[in-house]
């Protein structure tokens, strides 16, 4: 029996994505909101928003895709490139 392992990675000869590195403090941060369209995501980050301002984000970049199976368009990126960190997706 042979067994096919299938690699994720858009070019699997490049190197592996690495994380972003963590922010020390969210004092005074600016966070992007990438909502993917799904049903629920804008409640939820409706709420993540109110629950980061308390601990001291000062602005929010909010953006939502057109639909959840596209990629984000390039306007939309450059606008979230201004963000210190981004929360993107969530689900329904």
């Amino acid at each position: 029996m042979t067994i096919r392992v299938l690699d994720p990675r858009l070019d699997p000869e490049r190197e592996p994505l690495s994380l972003a590195p963590t922010l020390a403090s969210l004092d005074g941060a600016t966070i992007g909101l990438l909502d993917n369209a799904k049903i629920g995501t804008s409640r939820f980050f409706d709420h993540l928003e109110t629950l980061l301002k308390t601990h001291g984000v000062r602005e929010f970049v909010r953006q939502r895709k057109p639909d959840s199976s596209r990629t984000v368009p390039p306007a939309m990126l450059d606008e979230l490139a201004r963000a210190d960190a981004i929360v993107s997706g969530i689900g329904d």
